[in-house]
């Protein structure tokens, strides 16, 4: 069972790939729904993803695949048409005979191999997630390192939490949430103005976000300062 938007956004997304083969951007999807935050397509996206409705297709910006609609919706294209396209423009992108398999095995197998979650950049002070970069914008990850529910990454950005081996200029995988055991790595908005990467300890009345790094204090905030926009579920490293 689809809400209203969801369904909205997935007979704007079947009309314009059924039009032109080309998914709808971020922005165009915000306007089309009468949203003020492309954040809002992003969920509506993951929503239609963990039913079934879409996925994302590897490698490709805007490359969105129809799997299913509604019942009372009859398609303007075929999921056929749809692969065959998104077949065309990735061998008209990618030249040369680097591969023994077809185009459409290799883009089945990519498709099983790895997921796609929304980059919002580096996880700085005095910004907000919502505003740290444009969410469109997207990073491959394992599978294996998801679970259940929302995922985004960030890129860190300082050493604030090296002890835990978490260093400056690695990309985190944060599942989203609004609340995280104590001992847990966050994200944490502060005073709705600072976002942090931070272990969160409740103490009393009080949280307290921790650092690991003997460098930096342990900052201690009232229970209304701070909200968990996320926990650390993986990491990764380029070398």
């Amino acid at each position: 069972m689809l809400t209203r938007k969801q369904y909205e956004l997935l007979r704007f997304i079947e009309s314009r790939l059924g039009e032109d083969g080309v998914s709808p951007s971020f922005d165009e999807m915000k306007e089309a729904l009468g949203l003020k935050s492309k954040s809002g397509i992003h969920r509506l996206i993951t929503a239609l993803v963990e039913r079934g409705f879409i996925r994302r297709l590897p490698h490709r910006a805007r490359a969105l695949e129809i799997l299913k609609l509604p019942e009372d919706v009859q398609p303007s294209h075929s999921p056929a048409q749809q692969t065959q396209q998104a077949v065309q423009e990735l061998t008209n992108v990618v030249s040369g005979h680097f591969m023994k398999t077809s185009p459409v095995e290799e883009l089945s197998s990519d498709s099983h191999q790895l997921s796609q979650l929304p980059m919002y950049g580096r996880i700085a002070a005095g910004t907000a997630i919502e505003a740290l970069s444009d969410p469109s914008g997207m990073i491959d990850v394992p599978p294996s390192m998801l679970g259940m529910g929302e995922h985004y990454a960030l890129e860190v950005d300082g050493d604030s939490m090296i002890d835990a081996g978490i260093h400056d200029g690695d990309t985190v995988i944060i599942s989203r949430c609004d609340n995280a055991e104590n001992g847990t790595i966050v994200v944490a908005l502060v005073d709705d103005s600072e976002v942090t990467l931070k272990r969160l300890r409740r103490k009393g009345d009080s949280i307290a976000l921790e650092p690991a790094n003997t460098a930096y204090e342990t900052r201690i905030c009232g229970p209304d300062q701070v909200k968990v926009q996320g926990r650390l579920v993986g990491l990764l490293r380029n070398y």
